[in-house]
């Protein structure tokens, strides 16, 4: 019996996991391609954005996000901090938190799917087994002496779908745990972003540079205080 044979006999179940297979191997391709563009790294531009920061402002900075049209996370939660900053250090914080999350959306998109293919796929090769089994009884039952051929239909389908779903569920586990690997050290730099800067958006960080300009008088409140920048405690 050759292989294009044992493939016909292994039973309805061995499509449903060639199916999931390609399934896994495509939403992988996919996520591996998305976390490739949104993992460039963006030191390079978070210190760039913190000096136009202290040196002009936040609306300067926001300026210069907008010209790197940077699509990594950390440069979307700079985003959408500076575009709040001169409505205040809270407000600048909640649109930060805001697009951590939206962030954390669109990295860890289809890793669920890969989790739940990976706990599945031996699943359904267990159930191709029992059927195979089953099978073979059949012969045992319905023949007094069943020849190796008849008794080979039904152990082979077992241990087809049962080799299909653990590869199945390795290439989905592997590919999970990589891809979750790759999308954890990308949120980390957001949340780092998130972390630094309030401290820029702060008095000593807005003058903190050699060679800063004095920041101008805005509406601008920060956690503890009621002081306006460059304003006086009354």
């Amino acid at each position: 019996m050759n292989l294009v044979e044992l493939l016909r006999n292994a039973g309805p179940l061995l499509w449903v996991l060639l199916a999931l297979s390609v399934y896994v191997v495509y939403t992988a391709a996919v996520r591996a391609q998305v976390l490739g563009r949104l993992g460039r790294d963006p030191a390079a531009l978070i210190e760039r954005t913190r000096a136009v920061t202290a040196e002009s402002g936040p609306a300067a900075a926001l300026t210069e996000l907008d010209r790197a049209a940077d699509p990594t996370p950390a440069a979307t939660v700079l985003r959408a901090g500076l575009g709040r900053a001169d409505r205040g250090s809270e407000a600048a914080q909640a649109a930060m938190n805001a697009a951590v999350l939206a962030e954390d959306a669109r990295l860890y998109a289809g890793l669920s799917a890969l989790g739940t293919a990976a706990q599945v796929a031996p699943l359904l090769g267990l159930l191709g087994t029992v059927i195979g089994m089953v099978r073979s009884f059949i012969v045992f039952s319905n023949t007094a002496n069943p020849t190796p051929d008849q008794l080979a239909l039904g152990i082979s389908e077992a241990l087809i779908n049962t080799a299909a779903g653990l590869i199945v569920a390795i290439i989905a586990y592997v590919a999970r745990n990589a891809l979750r690997a790759k999308a954890d050290r990308i949120a980390t730099q957001a949340e780092r972003v998130r972390e630094e800067l309030p401290a820029w958006l702060s008095p000593r960080g807005l003058g903190g540079l050699p060679g800063a300009r004095p920041v101008p008088e805005v509406a601008m409140h920060f956690e503890g205080s009621g002081v306006p920048v460059g304003g006086a405690a009354r």
